[in-house]
């Protein structure tokens, strides 16, 4: 699978981890930055990884912050992402079953390494349930 990965300074560091356990895994990662620790503007890496989510270049996308919650906004505004809050693994699952989602956004501060790839793992093996979820995904696209 193809992947877009964005993050912020506070981000980078579970953004390099998870980024080699993707590789590991065998998917192609596309790496939106940042490059260091060095404080930065999420909202640039944040949209370049979005982009490439909403222009179908990439499958799914990933994007990390102190928080999560910069890059998930940023990402949201981007038309055709839907970025959803990893907070549980069954969260990570019902955004991809119930909303479609395309990306996830993670919380660095508040994850572990293992705990980023049960949800990565998560979200990435859930699909779309479709049926009466999909009036409710359109109606989000409007």
């Amino acid at each position: 699978m193809k992947l877009s990965l964005g993050c912020d300074h506070g981000g980078y560091l579970l953004k390099e981890q998870v980024k080699a356990y993707l590789l590991s895994k065998g998917h192609e990662v596309v790496d939106c930055g940042t490059d260091s620790l060095e404080s930065c503007n999420y909202p640039i890496f944040a949209r370049k990884a979005a982009e490439l989510v909403a222009s179908k270049e990439c499958e799914l996308g990933i994007v990390i912050c102190t928080s999560g919650e910069g890059v998930m906004m940023t990402a949201n505004k981007v038309k055709g992402v839907r970025c959803g809050l990893a907070y549980n693994k069954e969260v990570c699952a019902l955004t991809r079953q119930h909303n479609n989602a395309n990306m996830i956004s993670i919380g660095a501060k508040y994850t572990s390494l293992e705990t980023a790839i049960e949800y990565i793992d998560t979200f990435l093996s859930s699909e779309f349930e479709g049926g009466r979820h999909t009036l409710r995904v359109e109606l989000i696209e409007q």
